[in-house]
């Protein structure tokens, strides 16, 4: 009697347990819940979520890839509301290519009085959106959310593109209590499967036979004879491999410094086809290795076809070119030329959609109709020019060969010193000065004869911040003095896209609000339209909140506006890389005039920081001559990514850096 009763509690808590994974299932102790019991800052977390992927066979269309998800998903606070609007990106296809999207289940379930109130979604609640030209969105917005709530929702996606299954993600930015994911993949479909991540999850594969029926149709009869139709069903046996994926307690994805793309590191599952392999046919092969992936594209009609277009524009490059003799006065011509030529539509993509002749004469393209062109006309102009296929930092970091790797296309010339990488889509890039989205790792450079190579987009050569200042303190605190800010490369870009559309006034305004409520006059800027070269910043400022004055001393933070005061290292351990994206120099020369009537109390001493490996380093110099006192404080970094195996020790470098950057000039009175 014992044992029954055992066997009938183990029974009983099996089947609560399974409950708790169904839609429809929601507990009050769910609903009671005030904060997540592993992560209490939580601002929602994903109780359940549970995804399958099945092949149905449509007779007269073949196979589609029928994939549903079901999740239930708890809010603990106001800034987890948004995890009760989910959107589904989707191809609503107007040609060979179409998927389709259906919500249902979707309900919202809170306490009231002690009772599940349930709230389902209205057809109000859901809405559908073009993205672009290729992609549509449906997204839902749950109903009577509030702090406690419970949402559930699932969604069937069916599509008929095979060559690419949907990433499925077991981790997320909020905490996963429970991941439940199963493919169903007939033995005709061979696909490379990979996991991103640093969890790996429980894995289970089982093989059964399974089957479906064709029907078909033959008519008899002629003449006057009556005709007849005969219908005969074939049954088509298979094997089928149905692969589980379990995870348990995944921990919330946190955003940390200098951190790529966080999918990149986010625990999912990614899978293309490789080979197919139906009855009576060969094998056939497709995203094997990088130049079986290169050659697909190349020979797209909207790819190599296109690079091989040169009549539009031959007799306007021939001007371009004119009397220009070196290889890189041929290169910043071209380059300067389809920049301010054709305007990017903000379409990415390595294929054309209308084609480089009609971006030529409409003046506008995606990326692969203005990088295509650009690198014909490198080539009409006599220079060895190749396209890079790429994927854009928002598209993450290719982990294996398929199609979908690559969101990008640029050009690339070939020299004595190297590759010269060109993107015409930004009018401020210039040689070897990409836009920030290009910079992501590894592309693949695609020659003329079909073979490829992998290109390193990461930049060599370091970018600057250069500041000098020159102020001087009185004797009531106030500080007056003159500023000159250069940056070069990378950072001119990014400081050039920053300025592009602001007012001076309105730059200025929230410059001086920013720092400390300084009052900023003579302001000029040099060379803001001259990409080739550094850009400047001058002017003079006055600030009375600079310093402190506290009874006879006053502290001064020698580096004013600039001083760094947080470490961005704040984990104790890391496990992704540090990505800066470039290598670049931050130097300060800064003279300081101390009031009459005072003296030098105490000085920061000269330090000087190295990390091992050439990372970087940091110099701290200070000197006095008189009443002057001479700063010179420089921090670089030499590599654009470093390796998270030295993340202790760049945490340690940072917080050195900023003690010392922080340390106050005390002044006494004499």
């Amino acid at each position: 009697m014992k044992k029954l009763t055992y066997l009938l509690l183990i029974l009983f808590c099996l089947n609560a347990n399974a409950q708790e994974f169904k839609l429809g299932k929601v507990s009050i102790a769910e609903l009671e819940q005030k904060k997540h019991p592993k992560d209490t800052a939580a601002v929602a977390a994903i109780l359940f979520k549970k995804g399958e992927v099945k092949f149905q066979y449509i007779q007269g269309e073949g196979f589609k890839v029928i994939t549903e998800v079901a999740m239930r998903i708890k809010i603990y606070k106001k800034e987890g509301y948004d995890w009760a609007n989910y959107a589904i990106r989707f191809l609503p296809g107007t040609g060979s290519i179409k998927e389709n999207v259906l919500y249902s289940d979707a309900v919202t379930y809170n306490l009231v009085d002690g009772k599940i109130e349930k709230t389902k979604l209205k057809s109000e609640g859901e809405f559908e959106e073009k993205m672009d030209r290729y992609w549509s969105r449906k997204k839902i917005t749950m109903p009577n959310v509030k702090e406690g709530s419970v949402v559930e929702f699932s969604y069937r996606i069916t599509s008929n593109r095979i060559g690419t299954l949907r990433e499925f993600y077991f981790q997320n930015d909020i905490p996963v209590d429970y991941v439940e994911y199963k493919t169903y993949v007939p033995e005709y479909f061979i696909y490379n499967s990979k996991m991103k991540g640093f969890i790996t999850p429980q894995i289970n594969i089982e093989k059964s036979p399974k089957s479906f029926v064709i029907t078909s149709k033959e008519r008899t009869g002629s003449g006057f004879n009556t005709t007849t139709t005969n219908f005969s069903t074939d049954k088509i046996e298979y094997i089928e491999t149905k692969t589980t994926y379990i995870t348990k307690d995944m921990p919330s994805m946190k955003e940390e410094a200098f951190v790529n793309n966080i999918d990149n590191y986010t625990t999912s599952l990614v899978q293309e086809l490789s080979m197919t392999k139906y009855p009576n046919e060969p094998l056939k092969p497709y995203s094997t290795d990088w130049d079986a992936v290169v050659k697909t594209i190349y020979d797209n009609d909207d790819f190599g076809a296109e690079l091989n277009k040169t009549g539009y524009f031959e007799n306007d490059l021939k001007a371009v070119v004119a009397g220009l003799t070196t290889q890189d006065e041929i290169v910043s011509a071209v380059l300067n030329y389809v920049k301010s030529t054709v305007k990017w539509n903000e379409y990415y993509g390595y294929s054309c959609n209308d084609g480089v002749k009609k971006a030529y004469k409409d003046k506008s393209g995606n990326v692969a109709e203005i990088n295509l062109m650009l690198t014909a006309m490198l080539r009409s102009a006599g220079l060895k020019a190749n396209p890079v296929l790429i994927s854009t930092r928002a598209n993450g970091i290719s982990i294996f060969p398929n199609h979908s790797a690559f969101n990008y296309v640029i050009a690339a010339v070939e020299s004595n010193e190297g590759l010269i990488l060109l993107d015409a889509t930004s009018k401020f890039s210039t040689p070897n000065v990409l836009p920030f989205r290009d910079l992501n790792w590894m592309g693949r450079l695609i020659r003329k004869d079909g073979t490829s190579e992998e290109v390193d987009l990461m930049p060599k050569k370091a970018s600057n911040n250069s500041v000098t200042m020159v102020y001087s303190v009185d004797a009531s605190g106030k500080i007056t003095g003159k500023l000159r800010y250069l940056r070069t490369d990378h950072n001119a870009m990014r400081f050039r896209s920053e300025i592009e559309n602001v007012k001076e006034e309105d730059y200025l305004e929230k410059l001086e609000n920013e720092n400390e409520k300084i009052e900023i006059a003579d302001y000029k800027r040099a060379n803001e339209k001259d990409v080739k070269m550094p850009i400047v910043e001058t002017c003079s400022f006055t600030g009375a909140n600079l310093c402190e004055i506290i009874g006879e001393k006053m502290y001064i933070n020698p580096l004013l506006f600039f001083t760094k005061e947080q470490n961005p290292f704040k984990q104790e351990v890391r496990e992704f890389p540090i990505d800066y994206g470039f290598p670049f120099k931050d130097s300060y020369t800064i003279n300081i005039s101390i009031p009459s009537g005072y003296m030098i109390e105490t000085l920061p001493k000269s330090t000087a920081l190295n990390m091992e490996g050439n990372i970087g380093a940091f110099k701290f110099i200070s000197q006095t001559t008189d009443n002057i006192i001479q700063l010179s404080i420089s921090h670089q970094i030499n590599t654009p990514i470093v390796s998270a195996d030295y993340y202790s020790m760049l945490k340690d470098y940072y917080q050195g850096m900023i003690a010392k950057e922080t340390e106050k000039i005390v002044l006494k009175r004499i």
